[in-house]
C-alpha cells in the first residue's frame, strides 16, 4: 500500500512502528521511540525514507504527550498506552524533524514530487512547533534601555 495519506501513521512504515510499539513491553516503548528519533537526528549519511517515516511517526508521539499537542487519531497508530515519555524527547524530535525536512532527506525528496507535500511540510512544521515553539519577542521595558 505505501502511502495513502500525510499523516504521521499514514505509512505502511510508520502502521509498522506503530504495530511494534503495541507488542513491545510498556518499559521498552520509550527506547524504541528514542531509537527512531536518535537514527534520524543523526544520519551518517542520507537518511532514507523508512528512517524518516518512523521518525515522524515517533515525534508525533512525542508531541501528543506536550500540553498544547494534538492525539495521534489514527488507526494505524500504537492502540496501546506509552509511558510518560522524557521531556528531553522533545529536543531530540525537533532534531529529527529537522533532519527530515531537510534536502539529505529521501522522504522529503518523494514529499517535494507528491502533489500535496507542501501540506506534508506544514504538517511537518506545525508538529515541531509543538515541541519548541518559538519564543515571542518581548516589549521593550524602561530597564532595558
Amino acid at each position: 500500500m505505501g502511502t495513502w495519506d500525510i499523516g504521521p501513521f499514514d505509512n505502511d512504515t510508520a502502521a509498522d512502528f506503530g504495530g511494534d510499539l503495541d507488542e513491545a513491553a510498556l518499559e521498552e516503548r520509550e527506547a524504541m521511540i528514542r531509537s527512531a528519533l536518535k537514527r534520524a537526528a543523526d544520519p551518517a549519511d542520507f537518511l532514507d525514507a523508512s528512517a524518516g517515516e518512523r521518525a515522524v511517526a515517533a515525534a508525533a508521539l512525542v508531541a501528543a504527550q506536550h500540553p498544547d499537542g494534538e492525539l495521534t487519531c489514527s488507526n494505524y497508530g500504537p492502540s496501546e498506552p506509552l509511558p510518560e515519555l522524557s521531556a528531553d524527547l522533545r529536543t531530540l524530535a525537533v532534531d529529527a524533524l529537522d533532519q527530515v525536512a531537510s534536502e539529505r532527506s529521501e522522504l522529503a525528496e518523494l514529499w517535494d514530487d507528491a502533489a500535496n507535500g507542501s501540506k506534508w511540510r506544514h504538517d511537518i512544521t506545525r508538529l515541531r512547533y509543538v515541541l519548541d515553539p518559538p519564543v515571542p519577542p518581548q516589549e521593550e521595558t524602561l530597564f532595558d534601555v
